[in-house]
């Protein structure tokens, strides 16, 4: 992600992946599965590889085609876990890359998670009061002391007991030397799925995407509360529901399907490509007021939604800006006088599309607004005789707790500034954000009621604020 442009973006945490066959390469497969959750973490990547007998680890910093630019020969076995890291809680340090391996009496263990444990501080200092020693900073190591620390006759009941300790989001997948076991919170905040093989065999993912570069069948989400146990290529994986209270609803993170999954992803039954294509639907129906010629996108964030808008409007959508998809993580640093305009690195307005016109530009989010003003500025510079900006999600007013990188409140442009504040500071000629009634609308396969939408309401089903609140500073 590179700091002029996709830094006023929230950012997910990290993903997952897991697989046990006997007739594949597993830890190619990893790498596969990894490279297609590259989207949801770009700090880090890593997989952990077993044959029964011995576990071996590789991970590093950067992304997952630079960790393994050497290839994953020397990672035997048939069972393999994997992790691509975006740092909310913990430093982004080495030593805080997962997967995390440990050697405790169960024999061999490695971790990989994505979330956040939301009262890992209390239980941390509880533990360290106790005598335990930890290596990193990551919320991820409390939870293998406390697996460590239990007295359960099985991993996976261990596992269960250690779960019940901590709140907050998390889909974790752990693996052993003869097995997999993922499990996903109570409330499921975080996405987690699992899939067969063609050639026999089994994965649990983060998203469904990753299934499809492995060759591999989405077979359902795992449930809200539930422990999967994967130790067999043939046989179905065992289930357990782990969480010894499960609430009333559930709490789905509504931005995964505004903003952080990949289009071609399904999650707990929901399409996120319609669901983002009916977004710009709704959007366009509540501003029917809005006179323009030409709809564009914030690419590609926003195409879906600004496709669904021209699909609803009549109004023809056009690639207006021009996405450089070759500007990485790094790059020279331009000068204090060059930074000013330093977004052109990564888009470029087509004069051609937008001179003289009236210009819809549809986005699915303003979390500082520094960027949304430099682009309007280049669609005006362009030509463009209006820019009115449409958003494809409410105001983000609140923090979020649940493993998603946004910022301080007092970052966030919308809960300090009225709309036409927001508008004038951006310079556009309108702004318009989809009603929070029309978002839930567009997310059709799910109850409306099992959606958490904190981020726009303060709303935290399991009353997160109130427990980082009490964490140690």
């Amino acid at each position: 992600m590179d700091k002029f442009y996709d830094d006023d973006k929230l950012h997910e945490e990290c993903g997952v992946f897991g697989i046990f066959s006997r007739n594949e390469d597993v830890a190619l497969n990893t790498y596969w599965g990894l490279f297609a959750l590259q989207h949801r973490g770009q700090e880090s990547s890593g997989i952990a590889v077993t044959d029964g007998k011995h576990m071996q680890i590789k991970k590093g910093m950067g992304l997952v085609t630079d960790v393994f630019k050497d290839g994953v020969g020397g990672l035997e076995g048939h069972i393999a876990i994997g992790h691509v890291r975006y740092s909310t809680t913990g430093s982004n340090m080495a030593f805080n890359t997962q997967p995390l391996k440990v050697y405790f009496d169960g024999g061999d263990l490695a971790l990989s998670h994505n979330g956040c444990v939301t009262n890992a501080g209390q239980l941390r200092k509880k533990l360290q009061a106790d005598g335990v020693i930890f290596q990193t900073t990551v919320d991820t190591e409390v939870l293998l002391s406390l697996l460590a620390r239990s007295r359960k006759a099985t991993v996976e009941e261990r596992f269960a007991e250690a779960l019940n300790q901590i709140k907050g989001a998390f889909a974790i997948v752990i693996m052993t030397n003869d097995k997999i076991i993922a499990a996903r919170d109570p409330y499921g905040f975080r996405p987690l799925c699992l899939g067969k093989l063609e050639n026999g065999g089994w994965c649990v993912a983060s998203e469904s995407c990753a299934f499809d570069l492995v060759g591999a069948e989405l077979v359902r989400d795992v449930k809200p509360g539930e422990l999967v146990i994967i130790d067999s290529d043939a046989s179905e994986p065992r289930s357990m529901i782990w969480a010894e209270n499960l609430p009333e609803k559930t709490a789905h993170c509504i931005f995964e399907y505004v903003y952080f999954a990949r289009n071609d992803s399904r999650i707990d039954e929901q399409d996120v490509y319609t669901a983002r294509i009916q977004m710009g639907r709704e959007l366009a129906k509540e501003t029917k007021d809005v006179q323009a010629d030409v709809v564009i996108s914030a690419p590609d964030s926003g195409t879906p939604a600004a496709i669904g808008y021209s699909l609803e409007s009549g109004i023809p959508f056009m690639e207006g800006l021009t996405k450089n998809r070759y500007v990485g993580r790094t790059f020279i640093q331009p000068t204090q006088q060059q930074r000013l305009n330093a977004v052109r690195l990564k888009l470029n307005p087509v004069r051609s599309v937008v001179a003289g016109k009236s210009v819809v530009i549809v986005d699915d989010s303003i979390v500082r607004g520094t960027t949304s003003g430099k682009v309007i500025k280049l669609l005006k510079d362009a030509g463009a005789k209006a820019v009115h900006v449409c958003i494809s999600s409410p105001p983000v007013t609140d923090s979020c707790y649940y493993g998603i990188d946004t910022s301080e409140r007092k970052e966030l442009i919308a809960a300090r500034c009225t709309n036409e504040e927001i508008c004038r500071y951006i310079g556009a000629d309108s702004l318009h954000y989809i009603s929070m009634d029309g978002m839930k609308r567009a997310i059709n396969a799910i109850d409306p009621e099992g959606l958490c939408c904190a981020c726009f309401n303060a709303d935290y089903p399991d009353n997160a604020d109130r427990v980082v609140r009490k964490e140690p500073k």
